[in-house]
């Protein structure tokens, strides 16, 4: 019988500050590491006023990592350092690779008065942290909706749902993301990889994510320990929806300042060395 993933570690995400004056919550980052490796960061920037988020995140590099946006409501504009310009809109899916480094701006815009969404950051093995930079651009209509029964849907943004593969592609760490809604008075069980980092990020409703564990609500974040499957229920009056990422563990040195993620400190110096004197990109245009 597979072994239910309990709940490790609880969590709440944070106010904090990013980019040019961006008010976000932060369910985990660097003071984190390395509970929730590969996954290096989760924010989540769904704001109800404009002033909180209009300033944006100007220019700034990325290396050794890959970052996630997955829209909600509104857009995200971005362009960068190989010429690439466009948007990420609501219900869209960016899955950019730094790789060897990448300077790009990422600007949030509401569409008809809101805006919301989240980033990830996931880390790359030192063997591929100089890889050559690269986009998935995923639109809405291209992500599986799946009808898992007692009225679940579990969208399948990357990795594998029963036989059905999201639309997110070789990646490294080997992630599941999916974005799930249980109604209430529902359950469900959702197999996961033994031995892979998985937690699971409340963004509606309210629900149970381990029968011994106290009932979780929007912006709640669990970390689960290892095992076979998860078991969610849905409670209260509103779909229980949350966000579910797994992903198989580095175990490698991390050294973070700002947006980049090395193994050494001597890596670090190196590129931000790099930044300073114009030789940051490897490849594309500057």
């Amino acid at each position: 019988m597979p072994l239910t993933r309990s709940i490790a570690q609880t969590f709440t995400s944070r106010e904090t500050i990013e980019g040019a004056g961006v008010r976000l919550k932060r369910a985990f980052g660097y003071s984190e590491v390395p509970l929730f490796d590969p996954f290096l960061m989760l924010d989540d920037f769904r704001a109800g006023h404009p002033q909180d988020y209009l300033a944006g995140f100007p220019w700034h590099p990325h290396r050794g990592i890959e970052t996630v946006t997955y829209m909600l409501e509104g857009r995200v504009e971005h362009g960068d350092s190989m010429g690439n310009a466009g948007s990420v809109d609501a219900g869209n899916v960016q899955w950019m690779t730094a790789g060897s480094g990448i300077i790009h701006q990422e600007m949030p815009k509401p569409v008809n008065g809101v805006m919301g969404g989240f980033q990830i950051w996931v880390n790359l093995p030192r063997h591929n942290k100089m890889m050559n930079p690269r986009y998935q651009e995923i639109r809405r209509d291209q992500i599986p909706v799946i009808t898992a029964g007692n009225g679940v849907t579990v969208k399948v943004i990357c990795g594998t749902f029963g036989e059905v593969s999201g639309p997110v592609r070789d990646i490294v760490a080997d992630p599941d993301f999916l974005d799930i809604s249980i109604p209430p008075g529902s359950r469900f069980a959702l197999r996961v990889k033994p031995g892979y980092t998985v937690f699971a990020y409340v963004i509606g409703g309210e629900g149970i994510l381990d029968e011994q564990g106290p009932p979780l609500d929007n912006h709640d974040l669990v970390l689960f320990s290892d095992g076979e499957k998860v078991n969610a229920t849905g409670i209260g009056t509103k779909p229980f929806r949350f966000l579910l990422l797994s992903g198989t563990p580095i175990q490698e040195p991390v050294a973070w300042r700002g947006p980049i993620v090395m193994n050494t400190e001597e890596e670090l110096r190196m590129a931000f060395r790099e930044y300073r004197d114009g030789t940051f990109i490897k490849t594309g245009k500057k």
